[in-house]
């Protein structure tokens, strides 16, 4: 996969003939320096971004002969996204939250408003699901985004910096959940991550360094 970004004459070479494959129910980290294209080839791999060549599957579809409103589908049903800045919105409550992408997505309220309850249950906010999100923890917010995540029951979650802005016990409670789902439910993970100890917690790990994939490493073969 190759991704350019231009600004004038400037071109830059953002992913640089990227070739990765992720299987089914893998914990996956990206790292590297800032700037490297972690960020970018996971919004590739979600269809948040266009590539100039080659091309993404998505359990055998290809993104890069779908268009928007194909793609927006596919996100919306078979891909969730976590993100560092949690993108709650303020004025909903946790199930409010994370029911809000299941309604847009043609979901009854009666399904999205189980699925909600489901999903937060699953990472341990039951209690929670009337709070909004300034009554929450950094944690627990972060808990509702991968709550919001799950609910659409996704074959993979993309999750750019999900632990960034946590102290390293919310971090460690956030990665036990990832895994913990990652088992019971078989789901694919891909974590951008800046920090060592989280990705030292996935199954392997892609070092990027300037557009480029330069190493691809189990972490068992690490140890």
């Amino acid at each position: 996969m190759v991704k350019t970004y231009r600004s004038g004459r400037l071109v830059v070479r953002a992913l640089d003939a990227v070739t990765l494959a992720i299987g089914r129910g893998e914990v996956v980290a990206i790292v590297g320096p800032s700037g490297c294209g972690k960020t970018t080839l996971l919004h590739c791999l979600g269809g948040l971004e266009d590539f100039e060549s080659g091309d993404v599957l998505v359990e055998g579809v290809s993104l890069r002969q779908m268009n928007d409103r194909q793609k927006a589908d596919l996100r919306a049903r078979r891909m969730g996204f976590v993100f560092q800045s949690y993108n709650l919105l303020p004025v909903l409550d946790a199930v409010e939250n994370v029911e809000l992408p299941l309604l847009l997505g043609g979901a009854g309220p009666k399904e999205a408003r189980r699925r909600a309850l489901d999903a937060l249950a699953a990472v341990g906010l039951e209690q929670r699901v009337k709070h909004r999100p300034a009554e929450l923890s950094g944690g627990q917010q972060q808990r509702v985004a991968l709550a919001r995540a799950l609910a659409p029951a996704p074959a993979v979650i993309l999750a750019d910096e999900p632990t960034g802005n946590l102290d390293s016990e919310a971090a460690d409670e956030v990665m036990h959940l990832i895994h913990r789902l990652n088992r019971e439910n078989h789901q694919t993970f891909v974590l951008v991550t800046h920090a060592r100890e989280v990705a030292a917690q996935a199954g392997r790990i892609v070092y990027m360094r300037d557009g480029l994939v330069v190493a691809d490493e189990s972490v068992a073969a690490r140890a």
